[in-house]
C-alpha cells in the first residue's frame, strides 16, 4: 500500500500512522506527502513544483522519490525527506499544481514504481469531508485535489481521516458527521485506532518531523484528554480517544456526499483553477491565506 498524506506539511505522519493499520493487516507499505510545507518552513506561497525540488528522482511531472536531503528553494528540508531519514528508505512527494489528473497519473506511476497495488489518501483530522461552510475550515484546497485525483486514478484508492478532529479545523462533531453521511452514501469501509506499537512508532517519528496535528493523534492514544493549542494558539484541537482513530473510505462515495470540495475540483486542470472556483463560492483557501500573509 501507498499512503500519502493529502493537506501538506506533516501529513506524511499520518500517512504513517495508516502505513501501521496496513502492517497489521500482512501488507507492505509505503509513505509520502505533498510538496506543500506550512510557512514556517517554506515562506513562499503554494506548493513547490518538483522542477523547484533538488535531490529528488522523479517518477513522473508530479511525482517523485525524496530522500533525506531533498530540500526546496532556500534549502530547507521537506517533511518527506525527514520521514526518509527516519525510515532509511524513499519516500514519495506528490506535486498538486497540475490539477487531479496529473496528481492521478503520477500516483499510478509512484504505485508502479513501488510495486503498491493500492493507495491510501490521508486527511489527518477530517476536512477533506468539508462541505465548505464550516467555521473552522481552513485548508480545504489541497485535500480537494488530492482526493479528486481518485477519480481519475487506475490504480484503486482509498480514503482516510486520521486523527479526527487533531488538525483544529472540523470539530470532532462535525467530522463524525460527515463520517455517517459517507457511511449512509454505502463509502464507509471500516475504523481502526493507533496501537501502542503504533503509537511509539509515530511518536519516535514526531520528533524528526515538524508536525503538531499528527502529534494530537499520539496523544490522544496515550490517554490524553482536554483541549490543546495548535498553530501559535491559532487552533484548538479536542483530545480524547476519538483522536487516535482512522476513518477509511470509498473515495467516489465520499464525494458523491459529503465530500462536496473534491466534487467541484474533480475536473480543474490546475491546483489554482480548483482555488479560483473554490474562492468563487465564497471559500478562503490555504492559498489564500499563504498570499495574503507573504
Amino acid at each position: 500500500m501507498l499512503c500519502i498524506g493529502i493537506g501538506g506539511g506533516g501529513d506524511v505522519v499520518g500517512a504513517l500512522g495508516v502505513a501501521g493499520a496496513a502492517r497489521a493487516a500482512g501488507l507492505s507499505a509505503r509513505v509520502g506527502g505533498v510538496t506543500w510545507e506550512r510557512r514556517p518552513i517554506d515562506p513562499i506561497p503554494g506548493p513547490r513544483r518538483l522542477a523547484e525540488i533538488e535531490h529528488a528522482e522523479p517518477l513522473d511531472g508530479s511525482v517523485a522519490l525524496a530522500g533525506p536531503d531533498t530540500s526546496g528553494p532556500g534549502g530547507f528540508r521537506f517533511a518527506e525527506a525527514h520521514m526518509a531519514r527516519v525510515l532509511g528508505e524513499p519516500t514519495v512527494l506528490v506535486d498538486p499544481n497540475d490539477g487531479p489528473r496529473a496528481v492521478a497519473r503520477g500516483l499510478d506511476a509512484a504505485a508502479a514504481a513501488l510495486e503498491c497495488d493500492l493507495v491510501a489518501l490521508v486527511d489527518v483530522g477530517g476536512d477533506v469531508l468539508g462541505h465548505g461552510d464550516e467555521p473552522g475550515l481552513a485548508s480545504p484546497l489541497c485535500d480537494a485535489v488530492l482526493l479528486a485525483a481518485a477519480v481519475h486514478m487506475r490504480t484503486p484508492a482509498v480514503g482516510a481521516v486520521f486523527g479526527v478532529g487533531c488538525d483544529g479545523e472540523l470539530t470532532t462533531e462535525e467530522v463524525l458527521a460527515r463520517v455517517a453521511e459517507v457511511a449512509a452514501a454505502g463509502g464507509l469501509l471500516g475504523a481502526w485506532g493507533l496501537t501502542p506499537a503504533d503509537a511509539d512508532r509515530l511518536e519516535a517519528a514526531v520528533a524528526e518531523v515538524p508536525t503538531e496535528a499528527s502529534a494530537q493523534a499520539v496523544r490522544c492514544a496515550r490517554g490524553a484528554t482536554g483541549r490543546a493549542e495548535i498553530r501559535g494558539g491559532r487552533r484548538t484541537v479536542p483530545l480524547s480517544p476519538v483522536g487516535a482513530l482512522t476513518f477509511f473510505f470509498e473515495p467516489r462515495a465520499a464525494i458523491g456526499s459529503a465530500a462536496r470540495l473534491a466534487a467541484a475540483v474533480v475536473d480543474c486542470m490546475s491546483l489554482a483553477e480548483a482555488d479560483a472556483l473554490l474562492a468563487a463560492r465564497g471559500i478562503r483557501t490555504e492559498l489564500a491565506y499563504e498570499r495574503e500573509a507573504a
